[in-house]
C-alpha cells in the first residue's frame, strides 16, 4: 500500500512540474533575473538590470553598399586623385568593397561601361558622353575630375611661340582624341589656321618624339610634358592651353577628365554611390594636403611609373572634385563646344539632362 501511495505522489509531481514548465514562457526573462540575484547571494535587483543592459547585443548594421564596387581608372592625370582610395582600398581603410583597374586605353574603360563588368570609372569627358550615347543613357555622370591639362611645348632653339597667332600657319603635333579636338576647337574661335597631325596618337609616342628632337612644336598633356621638358633641356612650355581656351569661351569650360557610374549602379546602389563620391573627394583632396606623399601613392597604385615625374607635374594638372550643378554647367558647355564643331567627339548628340547626377 505504501508503495502504491508513493507512485501516486510521483505521478502528481510530475504533473504538476509539467504545468509549470508549460506556462513558464511568457516569463522567462523574469524567472531568470530572479534566479541570477538568488545564486549572487547580496546581488540587487538593480545590479542585475545593469548587468543585463550592460551585456545586451548591439543590434547588426545593415548594409548600405553593394557587395562589391568594380572601379575602372585611366592611368596618368585622369587617375591621379584616385591613386590615395585605391591605398585605402587595399589597406582595408575604405567603407566599401572595392576592385580596382587601371587601364592605358580608354575604349577599355567604356567597353566595360557598355558591358556592365564596370560600375564606376575614371575616363575623358568626352568618352563619357559617347558611352552615354551608346548605351542610351546608360551612365551618368559622377564629378568632374580634371580641367584643362594640355600645354604647348616648343623647341626654343628652334622658334618662340608667345601667343596662339604665331601659330597661325604653321603645323602643330598633338595627341589624338580629345587633345586634337580642344586645341582644333581653341584655334577656330581665336580665328588662327593651323594643321593639326596625328602622327603620334598616343601622348607618351608624341612625348618621345619631342624630347627626341623630331618634332619641334607640339600640344601635351601633363605628366608628358614634365617628362619631355626633363629630357631635352631645350624645350619651352609656350602656352597654357588652358588660359588660352578661358580667353575665348567660357571660363572653366575646359573639362577634360571626369568620373562616371553606371545608372542601374546608381539607381541601385545611391547609398554605395554617395559612399563613394565622399572617398573620392578626400582622396583628391590628399592630392594637395601632401603632394610628396601623394606622388608616392600614385606610383605604387599603378596610376603612374614614376612618383618623381608625379609630384613635379601634379601642381599644373588641375586636379578637382566638381559635382552638382557646377558640375554640369561646366560639362555641358564643354560638350556643347564639341558637338558644335565635331559631333562624333560627343557621340553624335548632346547627354540629356539625365547625364547628370544632382544627387
Amino acid at each position: 500500500m505504501k508503495r502504491i501511495t508513493s507512485l501516486l505522489l510521483a505521478l502528481c509531481l510530475v504533473f504538476a512540474l509539467a504545468g509549470c514548465a508549460s506556462t513558464a514562457s511568457d516569463d522567462t526573462v523574469v524567472e531568470t533575473a530572479d534566479t541570477a540575484q538568488e545564486t549572487a547571494g547580496e546581488t540587487t535587483t538593480e545590479e542585475v538590470a545593469e548587468e543585463a543592459a550592460e551585456t545586451t547585443v548591439e543590434p547588426v548594421q545593415e548594409e548600405t553598399a553593394a557587395a562589391t564596387v568594380n572601379v575602372m581608372v585611366l592611368n596618368g592625370t585622369t587617375g591621379f586623385g584616385m591613386a590615395k582610395l585605391i591605398t585605402d582600398a587595399a589597406n582595408g581603410d575604405a567603407s566599401l568593397n572595392y576592385t580596382f583597374s587601371v587601364e592605358t586605353d580608354a575604349s577599355n574603360i567604356t567597353a566595360a561601361l557598355i558591358s556592365g563588368s564596370c560600375d564606376i570609372a575614371a575616363l575623358p569627358t568626352n568618352a563619357a558622353s559617347t558611352v552615354y550615347n551608346k548605351t542610351e543613357g546608360g551612365v551618368q555622370l559622377l564629378a568632374l575630375n580634371t580641367l584643362g591639362v594640355l600645354y604647348l611645348v616648343v623647341n626654343g632653339e628652334v622658334m618662340t611661340i608667345e601667343s596662339l597667332s604665331d601659330l597661325d600657319g604653321m603645323t602643330v603635333y598633338a595627341p589624338a582624341q580629345n587633345p586634337t579636338y580642344i586645341f582644333e576647337a581653341l584655334c577656330e574661335a581665336a580665328g588662327v589656321s593651323v594643321t593639326v597631325d596625328n602622327t603620334y596618337a598616343q601622348p607618351a609616342d608624341l612625348r618621345t618624339a619631342l624630347a627626341a628632337g623630331e618634332v619641334d612644336v607640339a600640344v601635351l598633356p601633363e605628366p608628358m610634358v614634365t617628362i619631355a621638358c626633363s629630357a631635352n633641356e631645350s624645350l619651352v612650355v609656350s602656352l597654357d592651353i588652358t588660359e588660352e581656351w578661358d580667353a575665348v569661351y567660357p571660363a572653366g569650360s575646359l573639362v577634360q577628365g571626369c568620373v562616371v557610374a553606371r545608372t542601374e549602379f546608381v539607381e541601385e546602389n545611391p547609398e554605395a554611390v554617395a559612399a563613394f563620391l565622399e572617398e573620392y573627394e578626400a582622396s583628391i583632396a590628399y592630392l594637395s594636403e601632401d603632394v610628396s606623399a601623394a606622388a608616392q601613392l600614385v606610383e605604387e597604385s599603378g596610376v603612374f611609373t614614376s612618383a618623381a615625374v608625379a609630384e613635379k607635374a601634379i601642381p599644373n594638372c588641375n586636379v578637382c572634385f566638381i559635382t552638382g550643378e557646377e558640375m554640369k554647367t561646366a560639362m555641358s558647355s564643354y560638350l556643347e563646344i564639341l558637338f558644335e564643331l565635331f559631333p562624333d567627339s560627343v557621340g553624335g548628340a548632346l547627354p540629356g539632362d539625365d547625364f547628370y547626377y544632382l544627387g
